[in-house]
């Protein structure tokens, strides 16, 4: 039995496609078999709703008069700084970006309120947001400084760029210390008092296609609560990784890069974070389809948090001195029953990612589909593979002598 998208995309036309949640489809197969199922089901749909750093916009804000050339100077956006070594009038917003000087921080040291996600946030709900901008002039851009309001239903082009997102497993942060640490990965108390982890496990995209044979460059996708695409390989991709017998990563492996119109989007699948004593962050909503071509690839989608194990690391010695040390390995059955056992002891688990927004992406995507709005893509070029050499390196530091 072998499925082309092509012919899942007429099935979707004619409104006679079986599309089903990656949550669904366990029960299915398991009801069912795995040969009925993957003939029975065209798509299963996919959801994963957490920060992701490594995102951030672009926009076009057009020509005032007169012309001002914003490269070279320095722009903000709400008093946060955006990036203008581009074009006279584009930028780009990281969703890390701070204030230079926020009077926040300075009273509570760490303490980071408002940063580039929650500008991006702000700009999706409609919100005015303040631009002020300095330039040191030419003959064809003599304007050196702009204040103005900006809103995104005036910007030529807003558009979503994130060069890492939906992360293929992850670590669980704990801490071994004698102090509380503050870290991305959320507050960790002292000698094992708690434990955060980050991904919607079973909902999550690359673990119902972990060897990416369906998700490549061009996969169309939910991003932000509208549509969008897969652009690249994330940075960081490793997807040379130990795994399981079933082909689950059991530590960080691949990420994806999307991008998608930004005016399109909802603050619902868009909110900025703040990360105590770390930093602003952007929670991302994002969901991709599966297409059922073959038994071996629903076979993949049938993955449980029983089947997805995870890295269990001390954030306070290991993560940032780069040492390999694993604690633990756990599945995320056991993550989301609330405790796991570390060294003997039984740590609390939290989660960083939301799974019920995971569900609720998984869902709004398979009625997309259902209704005839959203179709699929075939993949322009596959994302690097296990067999490809690509890796994550560590930075090759070298002295510099003066």
């Amino acid at each position: 039995m072998v499925k082309t998208i092509a012919e899942i995309n007429e099935k979707i036309r004619q409104g006679k496609a079986v599309v089903v949640t990656a949550e669904e489809i366990i029960d299915i197969a398991r009801e069912k078999g795995m040969k009925k199922a993957a003939q029975e089901v065209d798509v299963v749909t996919t959801g994963t709703f957490g920060i992701m750093c490594s995102s951030g916009a672009y926009f076009n804000i057009g020509h005032s008069k007169p012309r001002i050339k914003l490269g070279g100077g320095r722009t903000y956006l709400n008093d946060v700084q955006a990036y203008t070594g581009l074009g006279a009038v584009d930028l780009f917003l990281g969703a890390n970006a701070l204030p230079d000087d926020d009077p926040r921080n300075r009273i509570h040291p760490g303490e980071f309120n408002y940063g580039g996600g929650h500008v991006i946030e702000e700009l999706v709900a409609g919100k005015d947001v303040r631009l002020a901008a300095t330039a040191y002039g030419t003959d064809c851009y003599p304007r050196r400084k702009l204040e103005t309001w900006i809103n995104i239903k005036d910007l030529n082009q807003a558009v979503l760029f994130n060069v890492r997102n939906a992360y293929q497993n992850y670590t669980v942060a704990v801490n071994l210390s004698e102090k509380t640490i503050y870290t991305y990965m959320g507050i960790l108390k002292p000698k094992l008092g708690n434990a955060n982890y980050s991904s919607a496990g079973q909902l999550s995209p690359l673990f119902n296609d972990p060897y990416y044979k369906t998700i490549g460059i061009g996969t169309k996708i939910f991003l932000g609560g509208g549509t969008g695409f897969i652009t690249w390989q994330g940075t960081q991709h490793n997807p040379d990784v130990p795994r399981t017998e079933k082909g689950v990563p059991k530590t960080m492996a691949a990420t994806i890069a999307t991008i998608g119109d930004l005016k399109q989007m909802s603050p619902r699948w868009l909110i900025g974070a703040s990360i105590l004593g770390y930093g602003c962050s952007l929670t991302v909503g994002v969901g991709v389809p599966i297409p059922i071509l073959s038994e071996e690839i629903l076979q993949y989608t049938t993955v449980s948090d029983q089947d997805i194990i995870a890295p269990v690391v001390d954030y306070s010695d290991a993560f940032p001195q780069m040492k390999p040390d694993v604690l633990t390995e756990v599945s995320y059955a056991e993550l989301k029953s609330g405790k796991i056992k570390v060294k003997g002891k039984d740590v609390p688990t939290a989660s960083l990612s939301s799974y019920p927004r995971a569900v609720e992406i998984a869902g709004i995507l398979k009625e997309w589909i259902q209704a005839g709005k959203f179709l699929l893509t075939e993949p322009v070029e596959p994302l690097p593979g296990v067999e490809s050499g690509v890796t994550q390196k560590p930075l090759n530091e070298r002295p510099i002598e003066y």
